[in-house]
């Protein structure tokens, strides 16, 4: 399954839609945070889960300390205003035909999607004029937000508005279009094959985002890299495009960062900082080591 990987463009919908579920229990998490260093630059990496529920703390301890001592936060892509971001999910996820999204899936798919939809409270027509990519990310976000996932919990949602609050530097690697522009240049082969996954998955979302937000929680960098390369694992494009190519972008701007004195929080989605592919991976092939901080 690919499902997990449309949260990035799940992430760039969760603005546009409300949330009405609160979790008031408190619980401890202690999210990996790894450190490059060399004798006038210190930067920090830690994963990042896009949407979560309240009450979950794990902006204290050495994650708090890291970014405390930061005075540059860099995120996958700081959000445009609601108006701006709607534009471009608009301009790039709305099919220019009236063609039903349908007519690309097979019977099963159709059957299982008109299943899902009045679950989801979506008429049948509802993604009608959305790009098969789009439609996957509505189908991942809708019902995290029923479980009471939301981005406004995310880690992204708290570390860009305490960077604000303290004067620190904010900077995104990525812009929205840029970022919805990578799944929107997808074949129709590899869109089909998210959206596939998006529908097949819905029934298990609860199951999928506990598993993956209870692996975060604890650290665990292997059981993420499982994760991850279980999603990929049908779509060598997918994961070139959406993981890879990615990993070598950010990797490229994290060496030159190295190159300027200072102290930065880099904060991506924790699959980018797990498994082989991963960030730290191909920072060690530059010559650079990111080392685990233990707390």
């Amino acid at each position: 399954m690919m499902r997990r990987f449309a949260m990035a463009a799940a992430l760039a919908l969760a603005t546009l839609a409300g949330s009405s579920c609160s979790w008031l229990t408190a619980r401890d998490a202690d999210p990996a945070l790894w450190v490059v260093r060399d004798h006038d630059t210190t930067i920090y990496l830690f994963g990042t889960v896009h949407v979560l529920r309240p009450g979950l703390t794990w902006f204290d301890e050495a994650v708090k300390a890291a970014f405390d001592r930061s005075d540059t936060v860099v995120l996958e892509l700081i959000m445009p205003p609601a108006k701006e971001a709607q534009a471009i999910v608009d301009d790039l996820g709305l099919a220019k035909d009236r063609t039903s999204l349908l007519t690309g899936l097979s019977d099963a798919e159709q059957r299982a999607l008109m299943v899902e939809l009045p679950r989801l409270g979506l008429a049948p027509d509802a993604l009608d004029r959305q790009e098969p990519w789009l439609a996957a990310a509505t189908l991942t976000n809708l019902p995290l937000r029923r479980l009471g996932y939301d981005d406004k919990d995310g880690a992204e949602a708290v570390l860009a508005a305490r960077a604000t609050l303290d004067g620190k530097k904010l900077h995104g690697l990525e812009t929205l279009r840029e970022q919805l522009g990578y799944f929107d240049t997808l074949s129709p082969e590899a869109q089909h094959a998210l959206l596939a996954a998006a529908i097949d998955a819905i029934p298990k979302t609860d199951t999928e985002i506990d598993r993956t937000v209870a692996a975060w929680s604890k650290g665990d960098v292997d059981g993420l890299a499982a994760i991850a390369n279980h999603d990929l694992a049908g779509s060598p494009e997918l994961r070139r495009v959406l993981l890879i190519e990615r990993n070598r972008r950010w990797t490229a701007w994290i060496a030159r960062r190295m190159e300027q004195p200072g102290t930065v929080f880099v904060a991506v989605g924790a699959g980018h900082l797990a498994g082989p592919d991963s960030v730290q991976a191909m920072l060690a092939a530059r010559g650079l080591k990111a080392e685990r901080v233990t707390y």
